[in-house]
């Protein structure tokens, strides 16, 4: 049976306890409408980021969707310039131009998160062209919804990146619903991972609420990518917890049920990963606090310091929108 080191464990756990802690933090100061932008909180989906960047080298591209605050941290990318972005700030990690659906932080290796559907899919198969054309070991990930399953560009997309072996990872995160729409009233089957195989590409679903499978199963895949093998799928399984957009619940909408949200929370990954590691003894209720005191003053301070940074100068508004030559 293949191990996690207790070190690599730990390390998951701050990284999807930042994440959940930042999404609640972001959940409590929005009604205040300080932050002009709308929000697509990652609350109960952390385990696919922490796990699949775990795996990522700091020059690896990550294209990210209106969700992205998980996948930004997970690559490692600044708390504080995240959280400035939200409000705006010339600080942010796109200089208060993007908000929270248009991240972007090159020096992490987010290339940009999109409010499109499916729009960066086909962008992080042109990187991973330029990347096999430069002959660097280096790999392509973009992460979208099941909801940019249903549009032509993937398709598209898969097909090029198969055709020209690129490396390429194309990660849908399945929570069940674009929007308010379940994913069994626009797909007749249920198969996203093997949707696809027609053209070529591997397809591999994993349960996205488990940390450790998803550090475990996308480590070979992430390898043989980088190694030449051609583009890859994966389906992470998983579930939202707020709304489609904003935070709170919205079962009273009709689309879905408090039960299932129940059952769903049940399955908590951070909780599960929390126990695992008690259970185990690697982590003690002092670590435990520890963490938690840290994590929770970092983001403290992160907000702190977003609500008292400038805002970008009206006049230069139009700098930085586009690629600076």
């Amino acid at each position: 049976m293949v191990t996690i080191p207790p070190k690599i464990l730990l390390n998951l756990y701050r990284v999807m306890l930042t994440i959940r802690n930042l999404q609640n933090k972001i959940e409590e100061e929005y009604p205040k409408d300080g932050m002009k932008t709308p929000v697509h909180l990652y609350t109960g989906q952390e385990a696919i980021a922490a796990g699949f960047c775990a795996h990522l080298n700091s020059d690896d591209y990550l294209f990210s969707n209106y969700r992205g605050h998980g996948h930004y941290i997970a690559k490692g990318g600044n708390l504080a310039a995240l959280v400035a972005e939200l409000y705006g700030r010339e600080s942010g990690c796109s200089r208060g131009r993007g908000g929270s659906m248009h991240l972007v932080d090159t020096s992490a290796g987010l290339m940009g998160a999109s409010s499109i559907v499916a729009g960066n899919i086909p962008i992080a198969a042109g990187a991973a062209l330029a990347f096999k054309m430069m002959r660097e070991k280096r790999v392509s990930v973009v992460f979208f919804g099941d909801g940019a399953v249903d549009e032509g560009v993937l398709y598209e997309s898969v097909n090029f990146a198969v055709l020209k072996k690129l490396p390429v990872i194309f990660a849908c995160e399945n929570n069940f619903y674009a929007v308010c729409s379940p994913q069994r009233a626009r797909q007749r089957l249920d198969n996203i991972y093997r949707r696809l195989s027609g053209c070529g590409i591997p397809g591999t679903r994993i349960g996205g609420n488990d940390v450790a499978a998803v550090y475990l199963k996308t480590k070979n895949i992430i390898a043989g990518v980088r190694g030449g093998k051609g583009p890859a799928l994966i389906e992470f399984r998983t579930y939202r917890w707020c709304g489609h957009a904003g935070g709170g619940s919205d079962v009273s909408l009709g689309y879905r049920t408090q039960q299932e949200l129940d059952r769903w929370k049940r399955k908590c990954p951070l909780l599960s990963l929390e126990r695992r590691l008690m259970r185990e003894r690697i982590l003690t209720p002092e670590q435990k606090l520890k963490i938690h005191n840290h994590v929770n003053a970092e983001i403290e301070q992160a907000f702190a310091s977003a609500i008292t940074s400038p805002y970008p100068d009206a006049g230069q508004l139009s700098k930085y929108v586009f690629r600076e030559k």
